[in-house]
């Protein structure tokens, strides 16, 4: 057999997010924390260089590597929105992180090659790739919480975080190996033809693929493998927490594209069960749990979880539009999330944490810009038209309902409803409460005119959000 020389070209994104790693990291060795200016520069250059590439390189694709690799539609899409995403939450973070003496070379070194792990995701065509990638990000993540070491509550929840995370990435490698060993291959092309073409099987690989669901539960955060994202969000300095809670979504999104929808179609009747129950049960304990909690990134945190819930809505309906709602969901909650994390950012300053419900009391008469920035961003998440957040919804529960799954519809509804309480408390607490503090707000203007646009595009994509959606679509047409 002829060997056939790979595509690098497909790689290029890759391959230049890696030079740019290992040139930061050099800079950090030899300057240590003196120049993290330089430092923070070359990783905003590095995400803006790679955006620019996939942005170039749109159309062409193809499978590369021996078929480990792929670049398409769907890839390019989610690359160019990692990017994107990365850039403003590095810029969100600057001012937080220099105020606690945390803006140090490793932040940055860890958020580019954890970067560099979701492009590999998002690309992987084998479970091998995917496994790889998943690991580097992962790491990265894990380092990332532990940063700040002398925080006993972020050690805490870094090693929960390490330790739960480990178990996943088991789960996962056990569903792997036992769906390598049923159709003998780690090729997702070569697993799909070989489970269309099997019929006595079935057993062993709804065995393998209820280890896959779990590992990816884990990575999203849906219960019942929920147990680490409240704790590490509201353990984590607020600067990781945004980083975590923002693009990884999009990789995990990927990844369970290229298992499900690629790989294990042929089984969608198994996994569509699987994930109903995933999907139910993220929406009620999510919202419900959320109700109780007075810490902000605590609150945000069960959001997450229940908005994952409306997520795999999407998924499970086994369609290309439910696929598209899906991704459009995926790209909008990592919106809304980034304005969220950011509004805390920007309120925090030396020796103060914005992180409790409390901390937002009287924003409209201190600040009554930012008060409707974060106005906007929570009716977003609750679903309230005519902002992304609601037609984001709407898309996911149309999704099920072509597909007969009318029950879970109304169970997604009736979350809604009950998530919309302790969203609004935020925002009656802003408007009807008196002001605990007062300060001005420390944040460069450049943070202030981001996060401003961040939230109008939140608006905007509410009212507009035909061009968004018809991407998505043209992804899985």
């Amino acid at each position: 057999m002829m060997y056939q020389v790979p595509n690098m070209f497909f790689a290029l994104p890759e391959m230049v997010m890696l030079a740019m790693a290992c040139i930061i990291l050099l800079v950090v060795a030899f300057t240590g924390s003196r120049r993290a200016d330089w430092v923070y520069g070359l990783s905003q250059l590095s995400l803006a260089g790679t955006a620019v590439i996939v942005w170039l390189s749109l159309g062409d694709g193809g499978l590369t590597f021996s078929d480990t690799y792929i670049k398409d539609r769907l890839s390019d899409v989610l690359k160019l929105s990692i990017c994107l995403v990365n850039m403003l939450a590095l810029l969100y973070s600057t001012a937080y992180l220099r105020a606690r003496n945390l803006m140090q070379g490793e932040f940055y070194v860890l958020a580019i090659f954890a970067t560099l792990g979701m492009l590999i995701m998002v690309s992987a065509y084998h479970f091998l790739t995917l496994y790889l990638g998943l690991e580097l990000l992962s790491l990265c993540l894990y380092a990332m919480v532990a940063m700040q070491r002398d925080s006993a509550i972020a050690t805490e929840a870094a090693m929960k975080y390490f330790i739960l995370g480990a178990i996943a990435s088991g789960m996962l490698l056990y569903g792997m190996s036992i769906i390598y060993g049923v159709t003998g291959s780690l090729a997702l092309n070569d697993i799909a033809q070989a489970i269309a073409g099997s019929s006595g099987n079935e057993t062993i690989l709804s065995f393998g693929l209820v280890f896959l669901i779990i590992g990816i539960g884990f990575k999203f955060g849906a219960v019942p493998f929920h147990m680490w994202l409240p704790d590490v969000y509201h353990g984590a300095p607020t600067a990781m927490t945004l980083f975590i809670a923002s693009a990884p979504k999009i990789a995990a999104f990927a990844m369970l594209i290229r298992l499900l929808a690629e790989g294990l179609i042929d089984l969608q009747s198994h996994w569509q069960d699987m994930l109903i129950m995933l999907a139910i049960l993220s929406m009620i304990l999510g919202n419900v749990l959320a109700i109780a909690q007075q810490n902000l990134k605590r609150m945000l945190a069960y959001s997450t979880i229940s908005h994952v819930g409306f997520l795999l809505m999407g998924v499970l309906s086994g369609t290309e539009e439910g696929f598209a709602a899906a991704m459009f969901y995926t790209l909008i909650y990592a919106l809304m999330t980034l304005g969220a994390f950011g509004m805390i950012l920007l309120l925090s300053r030396q020796g103060y944490e914005a992180d409790a419900i409390d901390d937002f009391k009287g924003l409209s008469d201190r600040q009554p810009w930012f008060a409707l920035m974060m106005l906007i961003l929570m009716f977003s998440m609750a679903g309230i038209p005519p902002l992304a957040g609601f037609y984001a919804k709407l898309t996911v529960i149309k999704a099920v309902i072509d597909v007969d799954l009318l029950y879970v519809a109304i169970i997604a509804m009736v979350a809604s409803v009950i998530g919309a309480f302790y969203y609004l408390r935020v925002i009656k607490v802003m408007y009807f409460d008196k002001p605990v503090v007062e300060h001005q707000l420390e944040a460069p203007g450049s943070m202030q005119i981001m996060l401003s646009a961040n939230a109008m595009l939140v608006l905007a994509l509410g009212i507009f959000p035909g061009m968004l959606m018809e991407i998505c679509s043209i992804v899985f047409a």
